[in-house]
């Protein structure tokens, strides 16, 4: 299937960010901004599960239960994410980079599973990594079941509100291109956040 004029920008743009935040967790190098390579080493599980301040919301085992500033985990698996039933706190608590990325990587396996998935899947079927380097894989994987995803839709799907029937936002009443949009500024902005805690890992944790 030929990608829709509309939809190549977008594409484009999420494999541009996807790459600089998988570039940025994972090394050796990642991209300045101007063409320059700057040598970057692997996230450790130090960094991924660094709590700055403290009432973090973060990814902890079940069997330890949501520290003192969460009411609950979500997921399935040994590890879960932070959270707390709506309303949620104002204002939100500081999330770690393991909240974050499992965050990310979350919001793309379920919008693709239910975009040309199953449309089955919700939170607590998602299982959180609890170390780095399942982590990382598990945004790789994320990613292209989304990327594949985008590949599926034709013009008349990108027009089609509640194409992707993602129970967690406002998919179910947006047309599919406002849902590709969001999901980038989501990718975006949080690899953004990521990529400042490692910086501040890196100067802050000694």
């Amino acid at each position: 299937m030929a990608i829709p004029a509309r939809l190549s920008p977008l594409l484009a743009e999420f494999d541009f960010a996807r790459k600089r935040l998988t570039d940025r967790l994972g090394g050796p190098v990642v991209d300045s901004g101007n063409g320059t390579d700057v040598p970057v080493g692997p996230m450790t599980d130090a960094e991924y599960l660094w709590e700055p301040a403290p009432g973090c919301w973060s990814v902890r085992r079940f069997a330890d239960g949501p520290g003192p500033a969460a009411a609950l985990l979500t997921g399935t698996g040994e590890w879960g994410r932070e959270t707390a039933p709506y309303p949620h706190p104002v204002p939100p608590p500081f999330t770690t980079l393991a909240w974050r990325l499992t965050h990310l990587s979350e919001l793309l396996e379920l919008r693709a599973d239910h975009t040309n998935g199953t449309r089955s899947l919700t939170r607590d079927d998602y299982r959180s990594a609890g170390d780095a380097a399942t982590a990382m894989a598990d945004f790789d994987r994320a990613a292209e079941a989304w990327r594949a995803a985008l590949l599926s839709v034709g013009d008349k799907e990108l027009d089609t509100v509640g194409h992707c029937s993602y129970p967690h936002g406002g998919d179910a009443e947006e047309p599919f291109l406002e849902i590709v949009w969001w999901v980038n500024q989501e990718l975006l902005h949080h690899g953004a956040e990521i990529a400042l805690l490692r910086d501040l890992h890196r100067v802050l944790a000694v």
